[in-house]
């Protein structure tokens, strides 16, 4: 047992002690009956928001029953019994009523394998008879797909990521259903959507995500047209990079800039030892992987290149206008350009004397 289900044992002893019925459910209990190694528990319980509010002081506010809280200076997510009546978008529940039946709970989530629990002592309830599935590395909703995955239509990228972190097999009348209703998948917000493929391209098993939903149609809905053609690498903007989907899904400034700069570099040569002066080593890595390059020789190269920025120079721009007698200006750019591709193709050494020498002899007259 490690500290965080110790910790988490405790939440439920507490809650018992106040008359409230409390179990860990979900992916740590799933984790832990394939021997994976999670740190990620969601609690449920009979208890209402403000009743576990009345016992855990360091909460947030209720979210459709679910409380985030600190126990321990561990974070717990605590959600109370419930049954979600109406959803809006296939996705919100905004009609939901609390209930006093785990079982009923049980029943609106998911997957067969998220409903597993454990008590407070660390046993294992399986309720809805799930094990079966778990066994038989089998995805397959609670309940009728038709309804499940209609009424929330992240559950179809979700089915994927299990599928493909878990290696696991969907069961046919699921599977049926994610491409039937791939369309609703264009009514989730891109953040929710790109929050799943994440999960999915960073998998070590990353390329079964990817032929999966090519197979089940969702690259369509979920506006990656390019996924059939990219390659796939360990970095996860590498992969975003090849999609093209700056400008629809949610990345920062800094994200974008990589992904523009990984595709230049991969229309350019990138054997080209300037262009890897100039990308960088990480750019040049991620191009590598995608082009199924030697990683090991471009850090070799990387490393023995005289120089790997401009500021390794051994003179600068003033210097320069200094040895031409000139005011600073424009112009010296175009010479320190010059001078970077002299030295990276070892047609210059990088030392003054013979720099200051190139300068005068090329652009004295200029």
């Amino acid at each position: 047992m490690n500290n965080i289900e110790e910790k988490a044992l405790k939440i439920l002893s507490i809650l018992q002690e106040h008359n409230h019925e409390a179990y860990i459910v979900g992916g740590y209990v799933r984790d832990k009956l394939l021997n994976r190694k999670s740190n990620d528990i969601d609690i449920c319980t009979s208890a209402t928001p403000k009743e576990i509010m009345e016992l855990f002081p360091n909460t947030s506010s209720p979210n459709y029953g679910s409380i985030n809280i600190i126990y321990k200076n561990s974070n717990f997510d605590i959600t109370t019994f419930r049954k979600e009546i109406k959803y809006q978008d296939n996705r919100l529940p905004v009609k939901i009523k609390y209930i006093k039946s785990i079982k009923k709970d049980l029943l609106r989530r998911d997957f067969t394998i998220n409903t597993i629990c454990m008590d407070k002592d660390g046993n294992i309830l399986d309720i809805l008879n799930a094990k079966p599935d778990l066994n038989h590395k089998l995805i397959k909703t609670v309940g009728n797909p038709r309804y499940r995955l209609k009424e929330d239509a992240l559950r179809i990228l979700r089915a994927v990521r299990f599928s493909t972190i878990l290696d696991f097999k969907i069961e046919p009348k699921t599977k049926h259903y994610l491409t039937e209703y791939a369309r609703f998948l264009k009514k989730l917000s891109y953040q929710r959507k790109k929050q799943e493929l994440d999960k999915i391209f960073t998998s070590p098993k990353k390329e079964n995500g990817i032929k999966l939903l090519l197979e089940l149609n969702l690259a369509e809905s979920l506006k990656l047209s390019n996924l059939k053609n990219i390659t796939a690498c360990d970095d996860l903007i590498g992969i975003w990079a090849q999609l093209n989907v700056d400008e629809i899904y949610p990345f920062t400034k800094i994200e974008k800039v990589q992904m523009k700069q990984i595709r230049q570099l991969l229309a350019s040569d990138i054997h080209d030892k300037y262009n890897l002066y100039c990308y960088g080593l990480y750019i040049s890595t991620v191009v590598y992987q995608i082009k199924k390059e030697s990683i090991s020789n471009l850090n070799k190269i990387y490393h023995e290149m005289p120089i790997q920025s401009s500021k390794d120079i051994v003179i600068n721009g003033r210097e320069i206008a200094k040895i031409l007698n000139k005011e600073p200006g424009n112009y010296l750019k175009e010479i320190m350009i010059d001078l970077e591709k002299q030295i990276i193709y070892n047609n210059l050494s990088n030392t003054k004397e013979e720099l200051e020498i190139y300068i005068l002899t090329k652009f004295q007259n200029q």
